[in-house]
């Protein structure tokens, strides 16, 4: 009788220390999205208005568009992750014909918004179901939030060159 109640007290310790773990994932992907907006916000803020239009070669993107392609995949893969009903649809920020700095901050920081909000709404269990992102890639819900963080990361990254182009000092990585 004795082991059958360790083994049970033991289980209990187990299934506790999991959803603690669990629970302690939701929060800690909250806040690495929380730092990584602050970090975007920064990257927006150092350039210049004029710099908005700027494209290191006429193939590519500019600044702006960069950042409203970051924030199209920001709604879309974490509607996807979340369940909940994006506001804007596919590809219409970076189709947006007002790409001044002050919109394109707007529905940057709107974007991570999105992203923040409905992640914390999010149950531990929730961040281990199984999804089909963009009906083609099956992972869990946790894990297409990694491949979401890992996008606007890239793409942030890229702007580093921009910001350089334009005579702007890039912002202090922010890795805490």
């Amino acid at each position: 009788m004795e082991i059958k109640k360790l083994l049970t007290t033991l289980c209990f310790i187990l299934a506790i220390t999991g959803f603690a773990q669990a629970q302690t994932s939701v929060e800690e992907t909250a806040k690495e999205w929380e730092r990584a907006k602050a970090y975007t916000k920064e990257y927006l803020d150092a350039m210049p208005e004029s710099g908005y239009a700027l494209k290191p070669t006429p193939e590519m993107r500019s600044f702006a568009e960069q950042m409203l392609h970051l924030t199209d995949a920001n709604y879309g893969f974490a509607a996807a992750a979340t369940g909940a009903k994006s506001p804007v649809g596919q590809g219409a920020s970076e189709k947006s014909a007002d790409k001044s700095k002050a919109n394109v901050t707007r529905q940057v920081l709107a974007g991570y918004d999105f992203v923040i909000g409905n992640v914390r709404k999010m149950t531990p269990a929730q961040l281990n179901e199984q999804i089909k992102l963009f009906n083609q890639f099956e992972m869990t819900k946790g894990a297409a939030l990694e491949k979401l963080f890992e996008h606007q990361t890239h793409h942030r990254g890229q702007t580093t060159v921009y910001l350089r182009l334009a005579g702007v000092t890039p912002p202090q990585e922010k890795l805490f």
